[in-house]
């Protein structure tokens, strides 16, 4: 079983900038890609971006241009720089780990216990 433990919330303001953190341990497979969710009060869990072993990505359409995914893997850490955030940015964020191809549902893959991030307006 994959261990994920998110860093890196907090408060920003409207249009400023934060990074996420995550880092894995216990069984990992050194294939399995890295992702990033978000669940807003009241809200479905929803996907913002997922990354795989070798680099690939992929962003759900409401973040694209403003967040980048990115992982290294001697660290066993995945990255997600939220760029230009918005108020409806706000959610409680959650790491995950699992195959490529259960993205972007994830219905298979380990997760994190989250971490909030605040928008401001």
């Amino acid at each position: 079983q994959v261990h994920l433990v998110e860093s890196g919330g907090g408060l920003v303001q409207a249009g400023g900038s934060l990074r996420l953190s995550c880092a894995a341990s216990g069984r990992i497979d050194s294939t399995y890609a890295m992702g990033w969710h978000r669940q807003a009060p009241g809200k479905e869990r929803e996907f913002v971006a997922v990354i795989s072993w070798n680099g690939g990505t992929y962003y759900d359409d409401s973040v694209k241009g403003r967040f980048t995914i990115s992982r290294d893997n001697a660290k066993n850490t995945v990255y997600l720089q939220m760029n230009n955030v918005k108020v409806e940015d706000t959610a409680v964020y959650y790491c995950n780990a699992g195959y490529w191809g259960d993205y972007p549902a994830a219905e298979s893959a380990s997760w994190g216990q989250g971490t909030q991030v605040t928008v401001s307006s």
